[in-house]
C-alpha cells in the first residue's frame, strides 16, 4: 500500500466515525416526523447555512463541472462559480429564506408536494411532484455516485469503482437513516468545514505548481498556451484567458443561468428555509452561505482553470471525468505534506457529495412515505408509521441510485444537468409565484409543472429519435434553463385566465394576509 492510499484509509476511517456518531447523538433528536424532516423548524443559522452551500455543491462541481469547463473555457469558467453564490445562494436567501419559513410553516408543510397540496388544495398536484422527485433525482444522485467513485479510483486503481461507491452508500445511510434531517445538518456544520479547508489548501498547491506560477503566471502561461497535435477538445491562449469565456460566451451563460437559477425550484435546496428557526438566523444564514460559496464555487473552477498546464495540455486516459483526480495526483501525489493534503482533499471531496447525497435522499424518501402513499391510501397512516416507511425508503433510494450509477453512464455533467434542469423546471414556476401572488390557480400551477416536464422530456426525445441521448444531454443546459423560464411565465398567464373557487380564494387570501403580518 502506497503513502497516499495509507493516509487517505485513515483520513476515510477517523471521517466514518465522526459522521457515525453525529448519526448516534442525532437519535434522540429525530423521534418525530417534524423532527426528522426539517428538525423541528429549530435548526440555526450556521447549520442552515453550510446545509444548503455543502448540498449545493458535491464531488460533480469539481470533477465534473469545474474539470470540463475549466479545461475548455479556461479562467472564464469562475463566472460559474461567480453566478452560483450571487444568483444562486445570496438572491435566494434574500428573496425565498424568510417567506417560505412563514408560509411553509403556516401550511405545516414539511416538504415541497406537501406545499402544493396546501398552497393550491390540490392532492393531485402532490402526487405528481413526489412523482417527480422520486424518478427524476436518483439520475442526480447517481451522477454523485460516479464522480466521487472517480476520484477514489484514481488515488486506488487496484480497487473496482463499485466498491467506494458502495461504501459511500453504507457510510450516508447511517447516519441518515439514524438522526434525519437533525443528523444531516450537523454533519453538514463539519462537512463545510472540511470543504473551505481543503479548497484554500488545494487553490494554493495547485498555484503554487512550477506549471502554474502562482496568479500571475496563471494568466501569462495560459496566454501562451497552445494544444498538442490530436488534441480532441483543442483551444488557443487567447480562448483560455478570455475573462467572457470566448466562443464558449452562450455555453457559459447557460451553464450560469441552470446552476444558479436552478436551486430556485429544487426541493432538496429550498427545504433548508424550512427547517431555520427564526428570521434573525435568516439575516446571519445569508451572509454565511455567500462567502461558503464564493469560496467553494471559485475555488473549484479556479482550479479547472489551471488543468491544462498543470497536466502538459494532454487529457487523461480517462477523458473529462479523469481530469481533477489526474491534477490531484500530480500536485499532491508526492512528499509527506502533499500526501497529507491530498487525504484532507479526499475527505473535502467525500464531505461534498455525501452532504448533497443526503439532501436528495431525505427529499426522495419523504416525497413517497409522506407525500405519495398517504395521498392514494384510504386509509390515514399513522406518524410512527411515515417515520419507519421514510426511514426505510432512504435505504431503498440510496440502493436504487447506487445501482444506477453502476451502469455505463459516463457523462457525469450531462447527467446531473438533465436531473436539475427538469426538476427545477416542474417546480420553480408553481414555488415561486405560489409564495408572492395570491392570484395564481390551481391549473396555473398544474401547467407550471407540466410545461417543465414537457419541455425537457419533450426535446429530449425528439433529439434521441432524430440524433441520440448523448446530444441530448449535451443540451440539457439549454432545455433546463428553458423549462425554468417558460415555467415562471406559463403559470401567471394560465392564471390570469383561469379561477379558483370561492373557498380557495377565501383561504388563500387568509393566508396572504396571515403571512403578510408576520414576515
Amino acid at each position: 500500500m502506497t503513502q497516499p492510499q495509507l493516509y487517505t484509509l485513515v483520513a476515510l476511517a477517523i471521517y466514518a466515525i465522526i459522521m457515525a456518531l453525529i448519526g448516534c447523538f442525532s437519535v434522540g433528536k429525530s423521534k418525530t416526523l417534524d423532527n426528522f424532516l426539517i428538525g423541528g423548524r429549530n435548526i440555526g443559522a450556521w447549520a442552515t447555512a453550510f446545509a444548503y452551500g455543502t448540498t449545493y455543491f458535491s464531488a460533480v462541481v469539481f470533477v465534473g463541472y469545474a474539470g470540463q469547463h475549466g479545461w475548455n473555457i479556461g479562467i472564464g469558467a469562475i463566472w460559474i462559480g461567480i453566478g452560483n453564490a450571487v444568483l444562486g445562494c445570496l438572491l435566494s436567501w434574500i428573496l425565498f429564506a424568510n417567506r417560505t419559513r412563514k408560509m411553509t410553516k403556516k401550511l405545516n408543510a414539511r416538504t415541497m408536494p406537501d406545499f402544493f397540496e396546501k398552497r393550491y388544495n390540490s392532492k393531485g398536484m402532490k402526487i405528481l411532484a413526489a412523482v417527480i422527485i422520486f424518478v427524476f433525482l436518483v439520475p442526480y444522485s447517481a451522477a454523485v455516485y460516479k464522480g466521487l467513485g472517480a476520484l477514489f479510483g484514481s488515488v486506488f486503481p487496484g480497487v473496482e469503482t463499485w466498491v467506494w461507491m458502495l461504501i459511500i452508500a453504507a457510510l450516508t445511510a447511517v447516519y441518515l437513516v439514524a438522526g434525519g434531517y437533525v443528523a444531516t445538518a450537523y454533519t453538514d456544520l463539519v462537512q463545510g468545514i472540511v470543504m473551505l479547508a481543503g479548497v484554500v489548501c488545494l487553490v494554493v498547491a495547485v498555484l503554487g505548481h512550477d506549471n502554474v506560477g502562482g496568479l500571475s503566471g496563471l494568466i501569462q502561461n495560459l496566454g501562451s498556451f497552445e494544444s498538442l497535435p490530436g488534441d480532441p477538445n483543442p483551444t488557443t491562449g487567447d480562448q483560455l484567458t478570455d475573462l467572457f469565456g470566448g466562443s464558449s460566451f452562450k455555453f457559459l451563460c447557460f451553464n450560469i443561468m441552470l446552476t444558479s437559477f436552478g436551486t430556485w425550484g429544487l426541493p432538496q435546496m429550498i427545504g433548508k428555509f424550512y427547517a431555520v428557526k427564526d428570521t434573525a438566523a435568516i439575516k446571519r444564514g445569508t451572509i454565511i452561505s455567500t462567502i461558503f460559496c464564493v469560496v467553494i464555487g471559485c475555488g473549484a473552477y479556479l482550479i479547472g482553470s489551471t488543468s491544462r498546464l498543470i497536466l502538459g495540455g494532454q487529457l487523461p486516459e480517462g477523458g473529462i471525468d479523469s481530469i481533477i483526480p489526474t491534477v490531484l495526483m500530480e500536485v499532491l501525489g508526492n512528499g509527506t505534506l502533499g500526501i497529507i493534503l491530498l487525504a484532507i482533499i479526499m475527505i473535502l471531496l467525500l464531505s461534498a457529495s455525501m452532504s448533497t447525497l443526503e439532501a436528495v435522499v431525505l427529499t426522495s424518501a419523504s416525497a413517497v412515505a409522506v407525500d405519495l402513499i398517504p395521498a392514494i391510501r384510504k386509509k390515514e397512516t399513522q406518524p410512527k408509521h411515515q417515520m419507519l416507511l421514510t426511514r426505510v425508503l432512504c435505504l431503498v433510494f440510496v440502493a436504487c441510485s447506487f445501482v444506477f450509477a453502476t451502469q455505463n453512464i459516463p457523462i457525469i455533467v450531462s447527467l446531473m444537468s438533465f436531473s436539475w434542469g427538469l426538476v427545477s423546471g416542474c417546480f420553480i414556476g408553481p414555488y415561486i409565484w405560489g409564495l408572492f401572488s395570491k392570484k395564481i390557480t390551481k391549473i396555473g400551477a398544474y401547467a407550471g409543472i407540466l410545461s417543465g416536464l414537457l419541455t425537457v422530456g419533450g426535446a429530449t426525445l425528439v433529439i434521441t429519435l432524430t440524433d441520440s441521448f448523448s446530444s441530448a444531454a449535451a443540451k440539457s443546459p439549454e432545455m433546463g434553463v428553458a423549462a425554468m423560464a417558460i415555467s415562471m411565465i406559463v403559470v401567471p398567464v394560465v392564471s390570469a385566465f383561469t379561477k379558483n373557487k370561492k373557498a380557495d380564494a377565501d383561504r388563500v387570501e387568509a393566508l396572504f394576509t396571515c403571512c403578510k403580518e408576520e414576515i
